[in-house]
């Protein structure tokens, strides 16, 4: 299964460090990502493959989420055919 990895905000050093570990750590692979920093904001989208993964897509969200929050970052994970749909104007 496809994934959409997003991350907002300021931007400082280790965030794509803190991601990509986690990722790994959980078997997720990333295929793709595009990043920027806008003025000190810090913009991260990654695809990711979780097909040989054991965790859940549940479970991804909620570690990924509690880590974003705890250096104030914004980071969703949501499936590709859902992120597509609400982004296909």
């Amino acid at each position: 299964m496809k994934l959409v990895v997003t991350i907002v905000g300021k931007d400082r050093v280790g965030i794509i460090a803190m991601v990509s570990n986690i990722l790994a750590e959980n078997n997720v692979n990333i295929l793709n990502i595009n990043q920027n920093i806008m003025e000190g904001f810090f913009n991260m989208v990654m695809i990711v493959e979780m097909t040989d993964s054991k965790i859940k897509l549940q479970e991804l969200q909620k570690i990924l989420k509690e880590k974003g929050s705890e250096i104030n970052l914004d980071i969703k994970v949501q499936h590709q055919d859902i992120f597509n749909v609400m982004h296909n104007v």
